[in-house]
């Protein structure tokens, strides 16, 4: 019986032998295989990391968008006059000296200029936009803004040595190129915090359209804006008169103003003129 279980023990280590043996060459054999594989395949080829492109947002970037600031148009029939001439010189002379950004009625800017007066000898004034006019060194636009609830308007003058620096937080445009209501609108419509800090713009896209539409203080207003003379298209009239009055203030219409065939004047060949010029003297002063 022992020789028996002798040789049984035997037969069983032989066959474990024989099977590490197996799983052995079978080990070697697929390791093997893959160095072969790894040898035959090409050695891929070295791509280098993208180089980083770094944006310094610190400094402002200029419109790319065909912009002519309204003042260098001459009023009409005043195209060639020297006066005009003499000023644009100056007008570009002092935009070399201050820039002047791209912005229009109903943005938001912040204009720092020099006050005698003043703590610091500054003042710094945030507000919206209501209207530009004048021509040539003469131009202004006018601020406004509702401070300790009461309603405070400033006229710059564009080109004035006393303006340091025109700052434009938000660059948009409204329904209307004219917002003088906004001083007979709710106080909420032209708010403007004065700790507001700058809202980035794309330089090359379309301009966006505030086409928010103010609600008015019960009358009397400054002016009758309900007329078809004003053309008010930001004002919510529904709100604070009658189908009577809308109706009324269509009487005083004037339908022959459309056919006034010298009411306006193309300028866009002097446009085209000036903002030629305009580039050609800032690519000499970047040389």
């Amino acid at each position: 019986m022992a020789a028996c279980i002798q040789r049984l023990d035997r037969a069983m280590f032989s066959i474990r032998l024989l099977r590490n043996v197996q799983l052995h060459n079978e080990r070697s054999l697929s390791t093997s295989l893959h160095r072969l594989a790894l040898d035959t395949e090409q050695p891929s080829k070295f791509t280098p990391p993208v180089k980083p492109v770094i944006i310094d947002k610190t400094q402002s970037v200029a419109s790319l968008r065909k912009f002519l600031s309204p003042e260098f148009v001459p009023p009409r029939q005043r195209t060639k006059p020297i006066k005009f001439t003499i000023e644009r010189k100056d007008m570009i002379r002092r935009r070399k000296v201050l820039n002047i950004p791209e912005f229009y009625v109903g943005s938001i800017l912040a204009v720092t200029m020099t006050d005698p007066h003043a703590t610091g000898k500054n003042n710094r004034f945030v507000g919206i936009c209501i209207q530009r006019g004048g021509r040539g060194l003469g131009a202004t636009f006018v601020l406004r803004n509702i401070i300790d609830n009461q309603g405070v308007e400033i006229c710059y003058e564009m080109y004035s040595p006393r303006v340091q620096q025109i700052e434009v937080l938000k660059l948009e445009k409204r329904l209307d190129d004219n917002l003088m209501y906004l001083r007979d609108a709710l106080p909420e419509f032209c708010t403007v915090d004065t700790d507001m800090k700058p809202q980035p713009s794309s330089p090359t896209g379309e301009v966006p359209v505030n086409k928010t539409r103010v609600r008015m203080l019960p009358k009397p207003w400054s002016k009758r804006w309900e007329r078809p003379k004003y053309d008010v298209k930001g004002i919510r009239f529904d709100l604070c008169l009658s189908p009577e009055q809308m109706e009324n203030a269509q009487k005083w219409a004037q339908p022959w103003v459309e056919y006034d065939m010298l009411k306006e004047y193309d300028t866009s060949k002097l446009e085209e003129d000036i903002y030629t010029e305009l580039q050609q003297e800032a690519a000499a002063a970047a040389k």
